[in-house]
């Protein structure tokens, strides 16, 4: 399985074009699609993102859930309703829309960070403070993983 790692900070031009580290677009490679689905964190101030095919999988779990719930409805508009498929260029970049980089506060830059099966863009100074919390947390709760 391929996973997306590590971290990246790349530069955003005024037409709100980043391009995608290299070793995300290698994961992304093997899907059909050349590009990436895109939508706010519902947990974080920062844009999710993932291939097509991830993206198909969570449809598979919205669209398992009671058709007439609530819960349903909710997950379909909030992931599905504010996705954007955003296509790679020549050189590996996407255009960020304008909404994503407002919800993240995102102006010249961008930190990419790999989560396994997907990824999360941030305002690098707002990944810093987050970092440091989610650190400390995982050691707290580092038995977890034992």
């Amino acid at each position: 399985m391929l996973l997306f790692l590590s971290t990246f900070i790349n530069k955003i031009d005024k037409k709100g074009r980043v391009s995608v580290p290299a070793q995300f677009r290698a994961v992304l490679r093997v899907e059909e699609f050349q590009g990436i689905i895109a939508y706010p964190s519902f947990i974080n101030p920062c844009i999710e993102a993932a291939g097509m095919n991830r993206m198909e999988k969570i449809t598979e779990i919205i669209e398992g859930l009671d058709p007439f719930s609530e819960e349903k409805d909710a997950f379909a508009t909030a992931i599905l309703g504010d996705s954007h498929q955003l296509s790679f260029d020549g050189e590996g970049r996407i255009i960020l829309p304008e909404v994503l980089m407002q919800n993240s506060e995102l102006t010249d830059r961008a930190l990419f960070i790999g989560k396994g099966k997907n990824f999360e863009i941030w305002k690098p100074e707002k990944f810093e403070i987050y970092s440091k919390q989610a650190k400390e947390f995982a050691f707290k709760q580092r038995n977890k993983l034992t």
